[in-house]
């Protein structure tokens, strides 16, 4: 794991491809004293297109300068027409994990978190079953049974986010939560919702998707972890895994392996999120490894 020094600062940026923009970033820094420890830049198109960076530097006594670092960069992000964000290293941002009966997804977070592999703090999770609450307990995380009753899905709704009003949450992680989120709720959290499918987008999308797998005779099974917009299943896709199969495999086998290719994604999806290294970019994304 880097070393997440509280002198650390990393910078994300988004805005119009023009000239100048890397100079001007690269000027700011070094006349805060700044040093460059890691850069990475993308262009969609060099005539007229979008222009991503994400840079990691280090100032000393950040933790004290860094409103005043966030404040005097306003006149660099107004001129460049910029949507960037500046977040301390030694932040750990705060999630909610939701979940419903299956464990896979849930424990592999857990287990890295604990391990000191995910850099996230969580603050609680959310079910609308009470079959995990001995897991998420035993790690001593507040857990939540909010069940989904028919007819009632606005009141469950309202009564999550008066919950999760109880904590600072920077993002939320659906870990196999097997309900689908309302528009209004979506909208509380733009492009920080990670949900984790089980097939490889745009394929075998809706129910079963193993046994459609299983019927098509694939080779490959995969998982999609992806942010969750309004359109079920087609948000901006931020990791994505396979692992090869064959004609021996039956449905439950396939579902197994699947599995496996989930927890995967999704710990990817989350861990390079609550780094920082992920940039929306209208249906797409832009992943800085």
């Amino acid at each position: 794991m880097p070393d997440r020094s509280s002198g650390n600062g990393r910078l994300l940026i988004t805005c119009p491809d023009q000239p100048g923009i890397v100079a001007a970033i690269s000027d700011f820094l070094h006349q805060h004293g700044a040093n460059i420890i890691h850069s990475a830049q993308h262009t969609n198109d060099p005539e007229g297109g979008r222009f991503f960076m994400r840079i990691v530097f280090s100032i000393s006594s950040f933790p004290d300068k860094f409103y005043q670092v966030k404040e005097e960069f306003l006149p660099i992000a107004e001129h460049f027409g910029m949507e960037w964000s500046l977040e301390r290293e030694d932040r750990k941002k705060s999630v909610a994990i939701f979940i419903s009966k299956e464990d896979h997804c849930l424990t592999e977070l857990l287990w890295r978190w604990r391990s000191g592999e995910l850099p996230i703090h969580i603050s609680c999770v959310i079910s609308n079953h009470t079959t995990l609450k001995n897991v998420v307990e035993s790690y001593e995380i507040p857990f939540y049974h909010i069940p989904i009753e028919k007819n009632a899905k606005p009141e469950a709704e309202n009564k999550i986010l008066r919950t999760l009003e109880q904590y600072p949450i920077d993002f939320l992680v659906l870990a196999r939560y097997m309900q689908i989120l309302s528009p209004d709720f979506v909208a509380h959290y733009p492009a920080k919702i990670i949900n984790i499918h089980h097939s490889f987008l745009p394929a075998f999308i809706g129910a079963n998707p193993y046994r459609q797998a299983f019927e098509r005779g694939v080779k490959l099974i995969g998982a999609t972890a992806h942010y969750v917009t309004n359109d079920l299943d087609e948000g901006p896709i931020i990791e994505q895994d396979v692992l090869r199969v064959n004609h021996q495999y039956n449905a439950n086998d396939l579902k197994v392996t699947g599995r496996n290719a989930e927890k995967i994604a999704l710990a990817r999806a989350v861990t390079w999120h609550a780094e920082d290294r992920v940039i929306v970019d209208d249906n797409k994304t832009i992943v800085f490894l």
